[in-house]
């Protein structure tokens, strides 16, 4: 079992600050004192941010025959999120402060406003989360829509659709990658709770009596996705739910739970949605949505394994994990030690100086090299404070372009965590940094 995390609430800061000063997140709006809960990627985050969505839908579509893509619409009618329950049952509980009159999610708080410390409270109410809009130029009941709380519905409305023009069958997974909303009463921690993130979703079909299995399968399997990216064991650990935790939907859910600073905390759910979303959906809009097995003979609706994780959520535990200070030559630094499929640049390309003969081989070498990896160019200021900066955003790799370049047709390649220098020729540097990659 593991142990409670060290908590370490200026770890948080330290990545909020570094986030912003480098580049990976901004506040929204921030030129207008910003808008609560609301992040703006930048040139970095971006880079990130699509890598981490890009590793995900390697691992769940493209290494796989049985699972594949979906994009379905974010605005929906009122019909889907009735059928799913989401109208009904998508709540929090809301409390009000009687002394300051804040309020805040009933079951984030302990008892004590973390505004005044009052432990006045009112009775909680439930608080939907959906946040709901006009569609139309006339505003009514007929015009009404919601944005998405998760991007699941839209793969169980196009179940027979994917079933009939694919031509799967149990055991069958959709994935989709898209934006949800959700109106938290309490949005926290820089972006792990924000109203507005990105979600990576699979629901994976299955006979029901292979469900067990198949939870079991997903379980390991995910957890054993942030092992492979860089997060440590002893960081990661499952939660199962009590019954009397679980969603509306819910026969099992598991999380993985990361050690954030303030301790363990949802990373991803895996849950086991049984029949409930299709037969709900069936039932409302009087589509079968079930599948005939011509082998067994036998026609069931499919059990529902679903392994669902924030893309915004799962870039801030990389980075969180990845953070690290250390001494180098006497010198402190501050290194980001992400895998090198997830930092926003594999590669730095940088000429030891500005002079023409220097940048035209630097040159060459960064367009030699934009095809393969993810390249920054950077020519300010000394090499050693250069190689600070790319060791503070992550880069794996520096490669540098020296005077000696001119003659032998080499550069140093530096390597991040260990930061040892190797001279390798340029005719062999592609392959050398596949090698490093693990690519060769």
């Amino acid at each position: 079992m593991n142990s409670t995390p060290e908590t370490t609430p200026d770890l948080l800061d330290k990545v909020t600050n570094l986030a912003k000063r480098r580049g990976f997140i901004f506040p929204s709006a921030e030129i207008y004192g910003g808008f609560r809960s609301t992040y703006d990627y930048g040139p970095l985050g971006v880079n990130m941010l699509r890598n981490v969505k890009q590793v995900w839908w390697q691992s769940m579509v493209q290494m796989r025959s049985d699972i594949v893509g979906l994009d379905a619409a974010i605005l929906g009618p009122p019909a889907i999120w009735a059928a799913s329950g989401h109208l009904e049952t998508f709540t929090d509980p809301l409390v009000d402060c009687k002394k300051c009159k804040e309020r805040w999610r009933e079951d984030k708080i302990d008892g004590v406003c973390p505004n005044c410390g009052s432990t006045e409270f009112t009775e909680p109410r439930a608080f939907n989360l959906m946040f709901k809009t006009q569609a139309g130029p006339v505003e009514g009941e007929g015009a009404t829509a919601y944005l998405r709380p998760e991007t699941a519905q839209g793969m169980f409305t196009n179940f027979a659709n994917v079933l009939s023009t694919v031509r799967k069958k149990p055991p069958f997974g959709i994935a989709q990658i898209g934006k949800a909303f959700r109106n938290e009463i309490t949005p926290q921690n820089f972006v792990f709770r924000t109203r507005e993130f990105e979600l990576m979703e699979m629901e994976y079909f299955v006979p029901p009596a292979d469900a067990d299995e198949w939870h079991r399968y997903w379980i390991e399997a995910r957890r054993s996705w942030y092992l492979d990216l860089g997060i440590a064991e002893d960081q990661l650990r499952l939660h199962e739910h009590a019954k009397a935790d679980l969603s509306h939907y819910s026969r099992g859910t598991t999380d993985v739970e990361f050690a954030y600073p303030w301790g363990w905390d949802e990373l991803e759910g895996i849950a086991n949605r049984g029949d409930y979303d299709l037969t709900q959906h069936a039932k409302a809009s009087g589509v079968a949505l079930d599948y005939f097995d011509q082998t067994t003979n036998e026609r069931y609706t499919p059990y529902v394994i679903e392994p669902a994780v924030g893309a915004t959520r799962a870039m801030m535990a990389f980075l969180l994990a990845a953070y690290h200070e250390d001494v180098v030559e006497g010198e402190s630094r501050t290194v980001l030690r992400l895998d090198w499929r997830l930092a926003p640049y594999q590669v730095a390309v940088l000429p030891l100086s500005k002079k023409s003969e220097l940048e035209s081989v630097s040159r060459e070498v960064l367009e030699f090299l934009q095809p393969h990896f993810m390249c920054d160019y950077d020519i300010t200021q000394s090499i050693g404070r250069r190689y600070r900066r790319q060791d503070e955003v992550g880069t794996p790799y520096c490669v540098t372009i020296d005077f000696d370049s001119l003659e032998d047709r080499a550069v140093t390649v530096r390597d991040r965590d260990t930061t040892e220098q190797v001279r390798v020729p340029i005719a062999e540097l592609l392959a050398s940094l596949r090698e490093r990659t693990g690519q060769s």
